[in-house]
C-alpha cells in the first residue's frame, strides 16, 4: 500500500481482534513494513501477542495509534463505534485520513458524521476465512473517496482475500448476510451432516473427516471449475440415485426458501444494527 507520494502508507488499526490480526498478518506477509503499522487494543494480552508475532507498534488508546497515520482501519464492535469515533474526531479533522470500517451495520454516513466530516470513508465487510487468506470482502466508498484511496482500501482488505466493490451502500447489509455471515451457514451444514452421519453408524472421527473433506472439495470445484452451481449439482445427481433422493428431500422441506428467509433475516438485522447505533 502506498500514498499519493509513492511512500508506503502508515496504517492504524483501531481494534486488534481476530479480523484485524488476520489483515495485519496478511499485510506483513506481502511486504508491508510492520514499523508502519500501529494497533490500538485495550486488552494487554492481545497487544503483546500482536507486537511479538508481527513486530507492529501497539498502544492502548485509539488516538495514539491514529496519530499521523494516513489510513485508519476501524475494527471495533458496532456498539462502541460511535464512542471511538467521538474520541478521534479532532484528529480526523486535522489529518483527513482514509477510514475503512469493518463494523457490521454502521453506515458510511454515520461514520462521516461521527468523525466530523473530514475523513474519506470506506465501508467494508470481510469474513472469517480472511484469517486464512481465503476470505472475501465487499467494499463501498463514499463519493469523496479518490481512486487512489479506493485502491488503498482494496490493497488493505486483499490481505485477507479478493474484494468486490458495491455501488449501492444499501446492498452492504446483503453482503453482510451472504458472505459476512455465510461461513456460519456452511459450518451449520457441516455440523448437521456430521450428526446425521453418526446416526447412520459412522464413527465420529470418520464422519468428521468425510464431512470436512467433502465440503472442502466441493468448494474447490465451485471455485476452479468455472461453472454455475446448478451445473455442478446436476453433474453429480444421477437420475434415480442416492444424490437425487437427498436433493429431493431437501427441496421437499423447502430448502431454497429457508435459505432465502435466512439471508433476508440477516439483512434485516444489519439494518437494525445501524438504526440502533445512530
Amino acid at each position: 500500500m502506498t500514498q499519493h507520494d509513492g511512500k508506503p502508507s502508515s496504517i492504524a488499526f483501531i481494534g486488534g481482534g481476530n479480523m484485524a490480526r488476520s489483515l495485519i498478518g496478511g499485510l506483513v506477509a506481502r511486504g508491508h513494513d510492520p514499523r508502519l503499522i500501529r494497533v490500538a487494543e485495550p486488552v494487554q494480552a492481545l497487544r503483546e501477542a500482536l507486537a511479538a508475532d508481527f513486530g507492529v507498534a501497539v498502544c492502548e488508546r485509539a488516538v495514539e495509534a491514529a496519530q499521523d497515520a494516513s489510513v485508519w482501519l476501524m475494527a471495533v464492535k458496532p456498539q462502541v463505534m460511535r464512542d471511538v469515533c467521538d474520541g478521534l474526531r479532532d484528529l480526523a479533522r486535522t489529518q483527513a485520513p482514509l477510514v475503512v470500517s469493518i463494523a457490521a451495520g454502521i453506515t458510511s454516513a454515520q461514520l462521516d458524521r461521527w468523525l466530523g466530516g473530514a475523513a474519506a470513508v470506506v465501508r467494508a465487510m470481510p469474513n472469517t476465512p480472511s484469517l486464512l487468506g481465503q476470505g472475501v470482502t465487499g467494499l463501498f466508498a463514499r463519493e469523496d473517496v479518490t481512486p487512489l484511496q479506493r485502491a488503498e482500501a482494496s490493497a488493505l482488505l486483499e490481505a485477507g482475500g479478493p474484494t468486490v466493490w458495491i455501488g449501492d451502500e444499501a446492498l452492504m447489509d446483503a453482503v453482510t448476510a451472504v458472505s459476512g455471515s455465510g461461513p456460519a451457514y456452511v459450518f451449520l451444514l457441516a455440523e448437521a451432516m456430521q450428526a446425521a452421519a453418526e446416526r447412520q453408524g459412522l464413527p465420529a472421527e470418520a464422519a468428521s473427516l468425510l464431512v470436512r473433506q467433502t465440503i472442502a472439495g466441493a468448494a474447490a470445484m465451485l471455485m476452479q471449475a468455472g461453472e454455475a452451481p446448478q451445473v455442478l449439482r446436476a453433474r453429480v445427481t444421477s437420475p434415480g440415485g442416492t444424490t437425487q433422493a437427498a436433493i429431493e428431500t431437501f427441496q421437499a422441506g423447502g430448502f431454497e426458501a429457508l435459505v432465502d428467509h435466512a439471508i433476508d433475516a440477516a439483512t434485516a438485522r444489519g439494518r437494525q444494527l445501524s438504526a440502533a447505533n445512530d
